[in-house]
């Protein structure tokens, strides 16, 4: 049974069906346009399932907006309910408003305003205490939609780190440094402890690392400074590493997005080319940091591999980042199709400083909005979430 969430001024609100909106809402995310400078369109290829982007959520629910007297689909947005922890061990159910799309022809008419209090609503009847979305520094649009209309409040500024993996610079990961793949259970553990560092962070972090599109855990250290993973101990009491002197070491996973989407670029007939897109946000990072001719090869669709769960401790991370990305990228180059490199930190994050800077790295700043929704909540959360900055995040490979 499909459920109706409102029907006002001749447009139904709705949940999206299976049987027979697919195609429909391909359609209409296809129309969704994107003007390119160099005549190419990107666009992702969900594999026809729109769900993609939220199955991981055991809580989750796609809206469209249907024309009652035409039966035309306008618009569409996806929702998830995830459980976040903070500092002060505080529980909070947080939804995440994703992939808000309004056809072109149907915008400035209140469909996307109707679809966000939908979802809003799904949220807080499924135990929601804020709403949460991200949205580029420059999409006036969006965010006056959200700040204005919907009175969202700025959470968080990230910087998203976008590296072509074909030009990255030849050279060897150092003899110095060692980076050593970890077990699940190791995994767990390690994350166990680091993620106390971040002020916001999903609680199911085990099921995120067991998702098959997460690749692996890997730590990487120096090997001559007189530290060494002691896993079985670590496993058993928390302790990450045993050292003789003072070590600098950093934390990584590595999630590919090849399996639940493709991009695709095409050359255009036109200056204007259709963009269709289902991507949260990172859609319109990835074509201006490819730096590449639109050659045959990038006529096929391909991924990217995306960092997550990045942490690091000592003084000397800064090679160590650059072996990371290094490594990453030879990894990339091992699987079929993948193009790109891509992390997401927060303007806190001791790391941001040590993502190196080769000529072929860009760099774009996303923020992160939030409401409460529910009135029933701790006073100590609204003091983290709605009456200031915070800088280190935990950044979900599910969302982007």
């Amino acid at each position: 049974m499909v459920d109706t969430f409102s029907i006002e001024s001749g447009l139904l609100i709705r949940e999206f069906d299976e049987d027979r909106d697919v195609k429909v809402v391909g359609k209409l995310e296809r129309n969704c346009e994107i003007e390119t400078k160099k005549g190419v369109s990107i666009f992702t290829n969900m594999m026809d399932d729109p769900l993609s982007r939220i199955r991981f959520y055991p809580l989750h629910v796609m809206l469209v907006a249907e024309l009652l007297e035409s039966k035309e689909l306008v618009g569409v947005v996806r929702g998830c309910i995830k459980s976040m922890r903070t500092p002060s061990e505080s529980l909070l159910k947080i939804g995440c408003i994703l992939g808000l799309r309004v056809s072109p022809t149907h915008r400035r008419k209140g469909v996307g305003l109707k679809l966000v209090n939908s979802v809003e609503e799904w949220m807080l009847r499924n135990g929601a205490e804020y709403a949460f979305l991200a949205t580029e520094k420059n999409n006036n649009a969006s965010i006056n939609l959200f700040t204005n209309k919907c009175k969202y409040m700025s959470l968080s500024s990230l910087v998203i780190f976008v590296h072509p993996i074909i030009s990255f610079p030849a050279k060897h990961i150092s003899k110095d440094i060692k980076i050593e793949k970890v077990n699940m259970d190791q995994a767990i553990s390690l994350y166990r402890r680091t993620l106390r560092a971040k002020e916001l962070y999903p609680l199911d972090m085990d099921s995120i690392l067991k998702e098959k599109l997460s690749l692996g855990t890997w730590v990487s250290y120096y090997k001559d400074e007189g530290c060494r993973l002691n896993l079985q101990r670590m496993v058993e009491s928390e302790d990450i590493i045993t050292n003789e002197i003072t070590s600098s070491w950093i934390i990584f996973s590595i999630w590919n997005t090849y399996e639940a989407y493709k991009l695709q670029l095409k050359k255009s007939q036109t200056t204007l080319r259709l963009l269709h897109t289902t991507l949260n946000h990172a859609r319109d990072k990835i074509f201006p940091c490819l730096r590449m001719s639109v050659s045959e090869s990038l006529c096929t669709p391909f991924g990217f591999l995306f960092l997550y769960g990045l942490h690091g401790e000592g003084e000397n991370l800064g090679e160590l980042m650059e072996s990371i990305w290094r490594f990453t990228s030879r990894l990339g180059e091992s699987l079929k199709d993948c193009r790109v490199v891509i992390t997401e930190l927060g303007f806190g994050d001791p790391l941001v400083n040590h993502v190196p800077q080769t000529a072929s790295m860009s760099c774009f700043d996303d923020i992160w909005y939030t409401k409460r929704i529910s009135s029933h909540g701790d006073e100590k959360d609204d003091e983290l979430l709605m009456k200031r900055q915070i800088g280190n995040v935990f950044v979900d490979p599910r969302d982007f």
